[in-house]
């Protein structure tokens, strides 16, 4: 039984670059990228087009975000202070 492993991790086992995976599926590539890293959360059609294209299930793959993120509209730290 596979493990489940990152998009990058599954690329690099396909040896599969960057472009490669984009020229492989319909998805935009400013989508693709923020997937890779880690910065957007892919829907589930788009998971199955990425791991189509990685001849890998998609609950093999570990999906989500791996960067932290950060609110930069919003109250801030200046909620409850008049301007």
């Amino acid at each position: 039984m596979e493990r489940v492993r990152t998009i990058t991790e599954w690329m690099s086992d396909r040896g599969m670059s960057v472009a490669e995976l984009i020229a492989a599926t319909p998805l935009d590539r400013k989508v693709i990228k923020a997937i890779i890293n880690g910065q957007y959360t892919p829907s589930p059609k788009q998971r199955e087009t990425l791991a189509a294209a990685l001849g890998v299930r998609p609950e093999l793959i570990a999906w989500g975000h791996t960067v932290q993120v950060q609110h930069i509209h919003g109250h801030g730290p200046q909620f409850g202070r008049s301007p």
